[in-house]
């Protein structure tokens, strides 16, 4: 199921939009300002966004741009703005799809649908290779390899959901229940302490020191973050 993340100061409008998207079958997250935007974005790892311009706190644009720097989740943008240039200047600062307000729910349901087509099932990051502590660690998402000193580690399909959803995310905060619904979704039947033994499995495979972790680090009463440099 996929997940898309609505953002608009239009309790109505989200309203609506949220019901035509779960009527279609996916999973929405819903925002109401750029910064809640962005703490969204990066807690749910959305499929795709649906992002007004105009937004209290941090504008739509700022928010795209944001976005770019890290991630080529599809974008529609959603706004009363009609003049060619703005739509222009949309397009060119990382926005897929731009749709004027007022719209029909209709035809937005079509745009998401042929803009999921368009970007198929598994959206490629901008980034190919990460690597943490000179080369001592390295994940290639093409190859989906993870090497620590050069040589392959051998992970899971569940181990490498989990380490490259905090590897994205380096020094943020995850909690048990976030890593379950990033990592695995709607499929995911265990229970949340399933979490802490992937981490140990995990640890022990990429860490020199286990029992002192530089890269799968707990913290205490919330839950993990990644700490590689």
């Amino acid at each position: 199921m996929k997940k898309v993340l609505v953002v608009d100061d239009e309790e109505k409008l989200i309203e609506v939009v949220e019901a035509y998207l779960k009527k279609e079958g996916y999973i929405v997250f819903c925002a109401k300002d750029g910064e809640e935007a962005l703490e969204q974005f990066h807690q749910r790892n959305p499929d795709m966004i649906l992002l007004d311009l105009m937004l209290p706190k941090i504008s739509g644009e700022e928010v795209c741009q944001m976005i770019r720097r890290e991630s080529r989740v599809p974008i529609i943008m959603l706004t009363a703005k009609i003049e060619e240039e703005e739509k222009i200047y949309g397009l060119n600062i990382g926005a897929d799809d731009y749709l004027t307000k007022p719209f029909s729910p209709r035809e937005l349901m079509a745009r998401v649908a042929s803009l999921f087509r368009r970007c198929g099932d598994d959206v490629s990051p901008l980034f190919h290779v990460m690597s943490w502590n000179q080369g001592e660690l390295e994940v290639n998402f093409d190859s989906h390899e993870v090497k620590k000193r050069g040589e392959v580690v051998n992970l899971t399909p569940n181990e490498w959901k989990l380490f490259v959803s905090m590897a994205k995310y380096p020094k943020k905060t995850f909690t048990r229940e976030e890593l379950i619904e990033i990592s695995f979704g709607m499929e995911f039947d265990g229970y949340d302490r399933t979490i802490d033994s992937h981490i140990k499995n995990l640890r022990a495979k990429i860490e020199e020191n286990s029992g002192k972790p530089k890269y799968i680090i707990t913290v205490r009463g919330m839950g993990y973050k990644f700490g590689g440099e």
